[in-house]
C-alpha cells in the first residue's frame, strides 16, 4: 500500500512540474482538482486563485489580480530556490464551477492554500479585502502557510521615471522661459493650492493603496453587484479613496467659499450666493462622508442629514 501511494505521489509531483515547466500558473478544471489537488496522497502545497477572466464576466479585479499572480508565480518558478514544494495554480469560474461550488465560494478573485495534508484552516484563505493583491503582500502570505521565500522580481517598468523626467522638464522650461519673471514662484495662491492637493490626495488613502495594493472595486460574480466602498474599517478599494477625495475636495471649496463670502469685496448679492453655496457644498459632502463612516465603523451613532 505504501509502495502504491508513494507511486502515485510521483506521478503526481513529475505531471505538475511537467505543466510547471510550460506554465508558471497551472490552469486546472474540476477534474485536476479533484485529481491532482483534492485527492490524496500529496505532499506538496498547492496556491491556488479562483477567478473569471472571461469578458462576458467583465471582473475587471480578477484581471489585475491575474498579473500579481503571475508575477509572484514567474518569481517562484524561475528562482534558483525553486523546487516541488509549492505550485501555483488558478481556476476559472467558466472552466471549473463545480469546483466553486464544492467550495462554497461565491466571489472571485480568491486565494486558497491547499496544504500537504490536513483540512483547510481559516489562515488558508489570504485575506485579500485586507491585504490586497500585491504580489509582494501574496509572497508574505504564502511564506506565513508554506515557509517559502520568494523574492519578487517584477519586469522594468520605465513608465514612471520617464513620466518624473517629463514633468521635471516642463517645469525647467516654464522656469527658463519665465527666467526674466519669476514672480509666480512667490504667489501665495500657487503654494496654497499646490499645498492643498498634497493634503486631500494624502487623507483620501493614496499612500495606502500604494503599499497595500487594494482591487479597484469588488464585483460578485453570481449577482454581479459591484461594492466601491469597503465594508469593513480595516480595508478599502481604490475606488473608495477617489470617493472620499472628491467629497473631501468639495468640503473644502464650501469653507473657500464661505470665506470668500465674508472677507472679499463684491458686492451682496454675489457674497449671498457665495455664501449660499458654500454651505450646501459644507452640508451635502460632510453629511456623504459620515454615512460612509458610518457603514465602515459599525456602531458609529452619530449622523447628519442622511444614514
Amino acid at each position: 500500500t505504501d509502495q502504491v501511494k508513494q507511486t502515485l505521489m510521483s506521478e503526481k509531483v513529475t505531471q505538475m512540474m511537467e505543466w510547471a515547466s510550460k506554465r508558471s500558473v497551472i490552469r486546472l478544471n474540476g477534474d485536476k482538482f479533484r485529481r491532482f489537488v483534492k485527492a490524496p496522497p500529496r505532499n506538496f502545497s498547492v496556491i491556488i486563485m479562483f477567478t473569471a477572466l472571461q469578458p462576458q464576466r467583465q471582473c475587471a479585479v480578477c484581471r489585475q489580480a491575474d498579473e500579481e499572480f503571475m508575477v509572484l508565480a514567474n518569481s517562484w518558478r524561475y528562482s534558483s530556490a525553486f523546487t516541488n514544494k509549492v505550485f501555483f495554480a488558478s481556476v476559472d469560474f467558466d472552466e471549473g464551477s463545480d469546483v466553486f461550488q464544492m467550495l462554497g465560494m461565491n466571489s472571485a478573485p480568491t486565494f486558497l492554500h491547499f496544504p500537504p495534508k490536513g483540512k483547510l484552516r481559516k489562515s488558508d484563505t489570504y485575506e485579500l479585502q485586507v491585504r490586497g493583491f500585491a504580489a509582494e503582500q501574496l509572497a508574505r502570505w504564502v511564506a506565513d502557510r508554506t515557509d517559502v521565500q520568494i523574492r519578487v522580481i517584477r519586469p522594468p517598468n520605465y513608465a514612471g521615471p520617464l513620466l518624473l523626467g517629463f514633468l521635471l522638464a516642463v517645469i525647467g522650461g516654464l522656469a527658463y522661459l519665465r527666467r526674466h519673471n519669476l514672480e509666480f514662484l512667490f504667489n501665495r495662491n500657487v503654494w496654497a493650492f499646490s499645498a492643498l492637493c498634497f493634503v486631500l490626495i494624502m487623507i483620501s488613502g493614496q499612500m495606502w493603496n500604494h503599499i497595500r495594493g487594494p482591487p479597484y472595486a469588488h464585483k460578485n460574480p453570481n449577482t454581479g453587484e459591484i461594492s466601491y466602498i469597503h465594508g469593513s474599517s480595516q480595508a478599502q478599494f481604490v475606488a473608495e479613496t477617489h470617493i472620499i477625495l472628491f467629497f473631501n475636495a468639495a468640503v473644502t471649496m464650501g469653507m473657500v467659499l464661505l470665506c470668500e463670502a465674508a472677507t472679499s469685496n463684491l458686492d451682496t448679492g454675489k457674497r449671498k450666493m457665495m455664501c449660499v453655496t458654500g454651505i450646501g457644498l459644507l452640508m451635502l459632502f460632510f453629511s456623504w462622508l459620515l454615512s460612509i463612516f458610518r457603514k465602515k465603523y459599525q456602531g458609529y451613532p452619530y449622523s447628519f442629514l442622511m444614514r
